[in-house]
């Protein structure tokens, strides 16, 4: 897939594809997502590079994710999780949401020392999951 055939009309998570941790919040949003407005991309894949590239994200920036609105903007670190808390049904996880008050310094602080420690606290994987039949559409590399 080319940068120039992304769907205009979801937003793309690009995410760390060897992280547990990634992995497991890929699959957090995916059971939450109720409105369909996620698709998802591993930073490793081709087209993971090649949206990196194209927005011009400088890679010692990004360590972990990616918000990518096509045509749009961007988000990396904490803003992240933020935004896509608001769009998600997730019930009591929403309450999250209070802590987005916080500077973005001390809540990125956070976010990269957590990203750094990843591997050591929930382990790496040795590639990027495959998708099942059924989540297959979600994901675009």
């Amino acid at each position: 897939m080319e940068i120039s055939e992304l769907p205009k009309d979801k937003k793309i998570i690009l995410f760390d594809g060897v992280c547990n941790l990634c992995d497991s919040s890929v699959q957090f949003v995916i059971k939450h997502d109720k409105k369909d407005i996620f698709r998802f991309v591993p930073l490793q894949s081709e087209l993971g590079l090649s949206i990196i590239k194209h927005i011009g994200i400088d890679t010692s920036k990004v360590v972990s994710g990616v918000l990518y609105e096509p045509g749009k903007t961007y988000y990396y670190k904490s803003d992240v999780a933020f935004k896509v808390l608001k769009e998600i049904d997730s019930g009591i996880y929403k309450c999250l949401l209070v802590f987005s008050v916080l500077p973005k310094s001390i809540l990125n602080v956070i976010y990269d020392y957590v990203a750094k420690k990843r591997y050591k606290w929930f382990g790496k994987k040795e590639s990027c999951m495959i998708p099942t039949p059924e989540l297959k559409s979600k994901f675009l590399a």
